[in-house]
């Protein structure tokens, strides 16, 4: 079967996108993208996480609601939330109301807060593990990393699907007309904390094509 469908415009995309009709924005305007916000960055590792176990198209379709109910994925502010919002969360139909990844989320903003201390910011520390090559390595390392840091629901598999909705690893098809898209953006993309001649870490190669 082939890796990619055509698109509206006639030209190819990878296959998922055509699953739901809400994939398509996503693949083409968001996934694979290097992103340097902490905020976002703090979103997408705790929407992977909620996805455990649920399809993304869930999760996609919840978005606006769970930034509504997660102060924006604020985790200065996240960090603050205590049982009262636990239970609340736990009544909001909007969300996905598993107590195990509400109170996960909650806890990892507090963890959040710690590494932007230690690090700088998000985005320079998860910048470090940008792989040469395939990802599963370098995901696999980071997932230690951040469950040695006290993280919670950041299995290999979520990291690597952050990774891959974060720009870390460019894993759309190789005919996919956006994969193009992604790599120029992630060769003008200069990660926080780095400058041109400092790689940190074997996995990070600067401007690496995959």
């Amino acid at each position: 079967m082939s890796e990619t469908i055509t698109g509206p415009d006639g030209k190819p995309r990878c296959r998922w996108c055509a699953a739901a009709p809400e994939f398509l924005h996503y693949h083409d305007e968001e996934w694979g993208y290097p992103v340097s916000d902490d905020i976002r960055l703090f979103e997408k590792i705790c929407l992977e996480g909620f996805q455990s176990g649920l399809s993304w198209r869930t999760i996609l379709a919840k978005r606006e609601n769970f930034r509504r109910a997660f102060a924006g994925f604020d985790f200065n502010q996240l960090a603050r939330f205590g049982e009262r919002d636990v239970q609340r969360l736990l009544q909001d139909e909007g969300i996905v109301r598993h107590r195990g990844k509400i109170e996960a989320t909650i806890h990892n903003a507090a963890r959040a807060r710690e590494v932007v201390a230690q690090e700088g910011s998000l985005a320079a520390f998860f910048w470090r593990y940008e792989p040469a090559g395939p990802g599963q390595e370098a995901a696999a390392a980071l997932s230690r990393e951040l469950k040695k840091r006290g993280w919670k629901f950041v299995g290999p598999t979520t990291v690597y699907a952050f990774m891959q909705a974060m720009g870390l690893v460019n894993d759309h098809a190789p005919q996919c007309v956006v994969r193009k898209r992604a790599m120029a953006q992630r060769k003008a993309f200069l990660p926080p904390g780095h400058d041109a001649k400092h790689v940190s870490k074997s996995f990070t190669v600067r401007n690496s094509v995959r």
